[in-house]
């Protein structure tokens, strides 16, 4: 996923968008935030979080419509990630200040609109290749403000929150690359960030699940994750044996659905201490 940021800070130097100082950095400067304040940036993180998710849910709902599985579900479910995809973009311009952040929120918008003239086309293996590197592009910006955030932040709750919203993204990153090997782009690279994605989201759990400020909601809550992971997780690896796209895509919401709901109850822990 690295050669994705490099190309997304490539892309804003030459277009005078990124300042030199940050590329020599090789990270994110501390973002200006207006009036920042602990509830804003807990908000932030968990809306810019939400955008990695949506990146690749979109995407995955492409793939699926293409493959023809779980088609009327997956039309439903790309309308209404797009529609929100740009809601919280316009939110996040709307209350970070930074020239730097607000600039590449205007590049992973640039991404998305690129994105979105392409799932409207008839599929075809060359569009959904465009629409994997645009959800990378969008995934990793998203990614870069979530990582602003938590800098500027300086608060340790906000790394539970940021790997929480993580897990949704993981989930349905895990189903975008299941159904784009399914359609045929059966490359080494799809496998490989297909087993990466359910390695580090079996590694997120557990550090959810030892972390000592979980409420018994909480608590509740990622055992029902993790019970249905142990079942599922096995099917996501066979990758290359395949036969259970619907399954996936099921299970993977679930999923993402139950951690959105992980997510919410860890913002409202930490926003009330």
């Amino acid at each position: 996923m690295k050669r994705y940021l490099q190309t997304i800070v490539i892309a804003l130097s030459v277009m005078g968008l990124f300042s030199g100082a940050a590329v020599a950095a090789g990270g994110p400067k501390t973002a200006k935030v207006n009036s920042l304040v602990k509830k804003d940036a807990i908000k932030l993180i968990n809306i810019a979080g939400k955008q990695r998710m949506l990146s690749q849910r979109i995407a995955k709902d492409y793939l699926y419509i293409g493959k023809h599985v779980a088609v009327d579900k997956a039309k439903k479910q790309l309308a209404a990630s797009l529609k929100e995809f740009k809601a919280n973009q316009a939110k996040l311009a709307e209350m970070i200040n930074d020239p730097e952040i607000k600039n590449l929120l205007e590049f992973v918008n640039m991404s998305l609109s690129e994105l979105e003239g392409i799932v409207k086309k008839p599929f075809s293996l060359d569009n959904a290749q465009l629409v994997l590197d645009l959800s990378e592009s969008m995934l990793e910006g998203s990614q870069y403000v979530v990582d602003s955030l938590k800098k500027l932040a300086n608060i340790k709750e906000s790394k539970i929150i940021a790997t929480a919203g993580k897990q949704r993204m993981l989930a349905q990153r895990i189903a975008k690359y299941y159904i784009a090997y399914q359609a045929g782009i059966k490359d080494k690279n799809t496998i490989d960030q297909m087993k990466a994605a359910v390695k580090e989201f079996d590694q997120n759990q557990k550090v959810l699940m030892n972390n000592k400020d979980n409420t018994a909601s909480i608590n509740q809550k990622l055992a029902q994750v993790e019970k249905l992971w142990k079942i599922v997780y096995k099917f996501y690896l066979n990758i290359e044996k395949g036969g259970l796209p619907f399954i996936v895509f099921t299970t993977t919401d679930d999923i993402t659905k139950k951690m959105d709901q992980i997510t919410k109850l860890y913002v409202q822990l930490y926003n009330s201490k």
